[in-house]
């Protein structure tokens, strides 16, 4: 029988090496709690692990670009995982959504270099908040926007969202527990928008967040639309570094990860 070589073993393990996979991910997080994983709660995490692991015949461990929390949604979440697999990105995209019994749907999958993560990589991520700015709350869609009956003055809200552009320590608006080494962040984005006649939409990109940052933000420039806090008020807010000057922290329900950039 005929000894096969070394370089010959070396080219057959070639053919199916460890690849790292990337996600782009969207999901309702409304019955979930937040994308972490934990041990007696439903979470992002741990339905897309539990399907993944079934579909590879292995256990998956998938790494997020980071978390959000309890009831915040995400349109475009980003995650990667380490497989031994012959099956292309497409095949596992396609299983993760025929499998998949939860609101979260993956809006794509694509090999990456073997040192790339979702986390560690990012350049900057944006999120959206959405406010309902009506008398009438909705019947259609509530789980999605922060309904406020107050009429809000966008110009006002807009001028205090201008001082947040540029890097800052926001500690101001940052909600305990959760380790960090630093509350300075860059924001590159901060301003309101109309979609419709009663949607309000915050639009904000940065570095980097805190917990519950753009939450404590959104509650604070609310706030000023509603003639509670002035422009000068806000920046005072900002630059204290302190949590108890800053408004009510927004409705999770509002929230979502829109993008993330690498």
């Amino acid at each position: 029988m005929r000894k096969l070589s070394r370089s010959w073993l070396i080219k057959k393990t070639q053919i199916n090496p460890m690849q790292n996979f990337k996600l782009v991910i969207e999901y309702d997080g409304t019955r979930f709690f937040g994308w972490q994983r934990q041990a007696d709660k439903p979470t992002i995490q741990a339905a897309l692990e539990s399907v993944l692991s079934i579909i590879l015949n292995q256990e998956i461990r998938i790494h997020g670009s980071g978390r959000t929390d309890a009831g915040v949604h995400a349109r475009g979440q980003v995650a990667h995982f380490h497989a031994d697999t012959r099956l292309t990105p497409e095949a596992i995209k396609k299983g993760v959504n025929s499998m998949m019994r939860h609101p979260v749907v993956v809006m794509a999958c694509d090999t990456v270099p073997q040192d790339f993560h979702a986390q560690y990589w990012v350049k900057s991520k944006e999120y959206r908040y959405y406010i309902l700015n009506r008398r009438e709350p909705s019947a259609i869609g509530s789980d999605y926007v922060w309904h406020v009956n107050r009429p809000l003055d966008m110009d006002a809200m807009n001028k205090c969202a201008e001082h947040l552009v540029g890097a800052h320590d926001f500690k101001a608006f940052e909600n305990t527990g959760s380790p960090r080494s630093s509350t300075v962040r860059q924001v590159f984005e901060a301003t309101w928008q109309k979609d419709g006649e009663n949607i309000l939409v915050f639009r904000i990109s940065a570095s980097g967040f805190l917990k519950n940052m753009v939450r404590n933000i959104v509650g604070t420039l609310k706030d000023a639309g509603a003639g509670k806090l002035s422009e000068q008020q806000f920046c005072q807010v900002l630059s204290s570094c302190d949590r108890t000057l800053a408004g009510a922290t927004a409705p999770a329900r509002g929230l979502f990860l829109h993008q993330v950039i690498y």
